[in-house]
């Protein structure tokens, strides 16, 4: 089992030892309807080429992002073809800029689980490394798209450029005669257009209304539960401590959030700090979640934390009474926001 296979979701390999499927372990779908995805480093399989293609990062997996897919879907659906996405892991500013700090809003795993709720049927992983990075626009077609894929058409965002110097467009693919569909970006309805880099943005000013409504979905930060150094037990607040990894760090503070522990359908409400404590000073920013009413182990599992509100910053308290005294504050405000 990879370490994708998690939150109630199962990995199936396929024969050919090039994919794995995702899929729900309640889902009632048939096989051939299962999301299989597919690792580029790897030849794909025949019955899996000839899709209508669209390209892109998929970070934030947006609405302008479920509008090209959606799209594509119907074109597919109308010419009886499956509908695929061709995205690049890492992402390639990973590549670009490594001294970035974390910006993803969707690692890979939640990346894939907002594919296939938009409907995809096959998604193409490209490994992206500077050797990918170096190839012309004429050479990325020739060993990704035709050697590798064979599409039959390809939908793009107007936007969208691909090959070294970013040389590719739409017009290169119809060049090489590959069928090509460009839309323009979607808009928030407030003519500004709707991007990752607009969805990071609110995120990390805590604005999560915001990065919601832009995402049309809720966001969540999702990881295991680590042991910490247990300050709060200490103090009558013991906290599930999560790491965010490469996920993108919010505005720090504290949140009005809910949680979901392991493969549970429920949402507990707790009170979160995303930060680095300023009172005990943790080297990188952690998410540690009080949850309320609740009694267990949790170490080892699998949560999600999905911020609804930020009520305030993280601060430093000249005691730790001072800092009960706020935390239990917090708590009642916290457990109204949620009720």
């Amino acid at each position: 089992m990879s370490s994708l296979c998690r939150r109630g979701w199962g990995i199936k390999w396929s024969f050919e030892k090039t994919a794995f499927m995702l899929y729900p372990y309640d889902d009632t779908r048939t096989e051939m309807q299962m999301m299989t995805v597919f690792d580029l480093s790897s030849p794909v399989p025949d019955h899996a080429k000839g899709a209508v293609i669209i390209i892109g990062n998929f970070d934030a997996a947006h609405r302008g992002h479920q509008m090209l897919i959606g799209k594509a879907r119907l074109f597919a659906r109308a010419h009886n073809l499956k509908c695929a996405v061709l995205t690049f892991e890492p992402h390639p500013r990973r590549v670009f800029r490594p001294d970035d700090p974390p910006f993803r809003v969707t690692p890979l795993p939640v990346k894939l689980e907002r594919l296939e709720a938009s409907g995809v049927d096959h998604v193409y992983i490209c490994p992206f490394n500077w050797e990918l990075a170096a190839l012309s626009a004429g050479d990325f077609i020739q060993t990704i798209l035709q050697d590798q894929l064979a599409p039959a058409h390809i939908f793009i965002g107007a936007d969208f450029h691909f090959g070294q110097h970013r040389s590719g467009n739409a017009a290169t693919l119809r060049a090489a005669g590959i069928p090509t569909t460009t839309l323009d970006l979607q808009d928030d309805g407030h003519h500004s257009v709707i991007s990752a880099s607009r969805v990071r943005s609110a995120i990390q000013g805590g604005h999560m209304a915001e990065a919601n409504e832009l995402l049309g979905w809720d966001w969540f930060i999702e990881g295991t539960v680590e042991h910490g150094n247990k300050r709060g037990r200490e103090i009558g607040f013991p906290t599930a401590n999560v790491q965010l990894g490469e996920t993108i760090h919010p505005s720090y503070g504290i949140y009005a959030t809910m949680i979901q522990i392991g493969n549970e359908t429920i949402w507990r409400p707790a009170a979160t700090n995303i930060g680095i404590r300023p009172m005990f000073k943790v080297e990188t920013g952690l998410v540690e979640a009080f949850i309320f009413d609740f009694q267990g182990d949790l170490y080892g599992q699998t949560v999600r934390v999905r911020p609804l509100h930020k009520i305030r910053d993280e601060m430093a308290f000249a005691s730790l009474d001072d800092l009960i005294l706020q935390m239990n504050k917090d708590c009642a405000d916290i457990r109204k926001i949620c009720a």
